[in-house]
């Protein structure tokens, strides 16, 4: 006879541990904090906790400046660019992967999707513009995962190549000019707001929830789970995994094109150098919002607290007048403690199992 068992559901939409009956999981053992802590809730509320010990600092450095409904929709604005892109990105790295070219390919869409021939045929239908962009995203999010899947190559290295192609195209094609967006109703839908808010930040709250919605309750999701937990285990199961691959690069390349789209309709203009750096920004977010660059473990919820931190804490700076060496130093640091965090868990959780 087999030995009865019983399961004990891991935190977080993770996969079940089993355990003989009439024994304690490793997981029980541990102090209910640490365990609560250690939990995809606990994290989340961590998160909360620093954004909201930020919101004070900025109360009390800054005063009414900071404290106001327009200088916190200032904030969500700022935080809708990055976390797009990063929404993206929490797919890539769930599943084990990288993708270094999102702001280049945010770039490179910024540019088609402004230029002349594109915003005149877009003249009597704006989202024409908006397809394009996403098209074209979606396009070298198709290259990099063929390269990364098929071709084998290392993903740092190949959206690497991406990153450095997807600028000089970007160059090329703009002859490293400024399009400016005249198109007016385009500029006229995204200026305008929804119950008071900008539709940008609706867009990424869209954005956000599908996101959700697709990584805990589909398929897809499950899928970029088990290929970032284990790749071979994943295919030996019946997940084609090199098509899977393709997939959430095409998915990472289309929040680079929407994300673009945002870009230009807040600036009304179309150049190479939109995205730069931005690529580092995501995969900041990503991971302080508990996502593991190993894979095997993403959160959506995660991500956008942590775009949302990050925004804050710019915005922070800029009210005191806080140069911005001090404020990358500030986010290296706060990377760098998320990353001590997440090996920490990470080894707990493996020495338990």
């Amino acid at each position: 006879m087999s030995e009865p068992t019983t399961t004990t559901p891991s935190p977080g939409n993770e996969a079940e541990v089993i355990h003989p009956a009439g024994t304690e999981s490793p997981e029980s053992r541990q102090n209910p904090a640490k365990r609560f802590f250690a939990s995809a809730s606990g994290r989340s509320i961590g998160l909360v906790v620093a954004l909201i010990v930020l919101v004070i600092v900025g109360a009390v450095t800054a005063g009414e400046t900071f404290m106001n409904v327009d200088n916190f929709l200032v904030i969500l604005r700022l935080a809708s660019v990055i976390g797009v892109l990063s929404i993206g990105m929490t797919f890539v790295i769930t599943a084990g992967g990288i993708d270094l070219s999102v702001g280049s390919v945010l770039g490179l869409c910024s540019v088609v999707a402004s230029l002349g021939a594109i915003q005149t045929a877009a003249s009597g239908f704006w989202p024409l513009m908006v397809f394009v962009a996403i098209a074209v995203g979606v396009l070298a999010g198709l290259v990099n995962g063929l390269i990364i899947a098929y071709g084998k190559v290392v993903a740092f290295m190949a959206t690497l190549a991406m990153l450095v192609a997807a600028r000089g195209l970007a160059e090329l094609i703009s002859q490293r000019q400024t399009q400016v967006v005249n198109n007016s109703g385009f500029l006229d839908f995204f200026r305008s707001d929804f119950l008071g808010v900008s539709w940008v930040v609706w867009i990424f709250a869209i954005v956000a929830v599908l996101g959700w919605v697709v990584l805990n309750r589909t398929t897809f999701g499950r899928r970029t789970v088990a290929i970032g937990g284990n790749s071979t285990a994943a295919r030996l199961a019946g997940v084609k995994v090199n098509r899977h691959t393709v997939y959430l690069y095409m998915l990472c390349g289309g929040t680079a094109g929407v994300a673009a789209t945002m870009m230009l309709a807040r600036t009304t203009a179309g150049t190479s150098t939109h995205g730069q750096l931005y690529e580092l920004d995501a995969i900041a977010a990503v991971v302080v919002g508990g996502t593991l660059l190993i894979g095997g473990r993403g959160t959506i919820g995660g991500t956008v607290l942590g775009g949302l931190l990050f925004a804050t804490l710019t915005n922070v700076f800029t009210q005191n007048n806080m140069s911005t060496s001090v404020q990358l130093v500030a986010k290296g640091v706060i990377i760098v403690v998320a990353v001590l965090l997440q090996q920490r868990f990470a080894n707990r959780e493996s020495s338990s199992t």
